[in-house]
């Protein structure tokens, strides 16, 4: 805590696994907690629920849980 750059240092061999710079938040409310349910809510059986979320003269994100992601991932290089 308290240091600068990324808040997850991987290895060389874990960074050609995982090509991606992690940065931690752990906050007591998050607005996109709730747009996440609204999707659970709102998805068929079988199919993954999915936030894309984008503010003005941003590049839009996408928020998926966390174990899918890392269950799914696949280097594509």
């Amino acid at each position: 805590m308290g240091a600068s750059g990324e808040d997850v240092l991987l290895s060389p061999a874990a960074r050609k696994l995982v090509p991606f710079s992690i940065e931690c938040k752990n906050l007591a409310r998050m607005a996109f907690y709730q747009w996440y349910d609204q999707a659970v809510d709102n998805t068929p059986e079988g199919v993954e629920p999915m936030v894309v979320a984008k503010m003005n003269r941003r590049k839009p994100m996408v928020i998926v849980d966390a174990e899918f992601f890392f269950n799914n991932y696949r280097s594509t290089k």
